[in-house]
């Protein structure tokens, strides 16, 4: 919704487009704003993840890859490192 507010806001004033779908001028301008904003912290764990999985041949899943991480310094969870590696499109050899 928000990505076809932001190309319809071309034709049409923001207030007006947003009022069209029921939502707050706010909540849009808030979506922009985290939207631009580059999270570096995730770009680096996500990186480091590649390195790791690389080294272990592709076979560590996403346990092992938390403890790697964590041996590293990481404060994170298996279920985020869960989703950086479906970001970075990374799935384990193990069943």
């Amino acid at each position: 919704t928000y990505a076809l507010i932001d190309r319809l806001r071309e034709q049409a004033p923001t207030t007006l487009v947003c009022c069209a779908f029921g939502i707050p001028t706010a909540c849009f301008y808030d979506y922009l704003a985290r939207r631009r904003t580059i999270d570096r912290e995730r770009v680096q764990q996500r990186s480091e993840l590649r390195r790791l999985f690389n080294e272990s041949r592709g076979s560590a899943g996403s346990r092992a890859l938390m403890s790697m991480m964590r041996e590293l310094g990481h404060q994170i969870g298996r279920f985020k490192v869960r989703r950086l590696m479906k970001e970075a499109g990374l799935t384990s050899k193990q069943p």
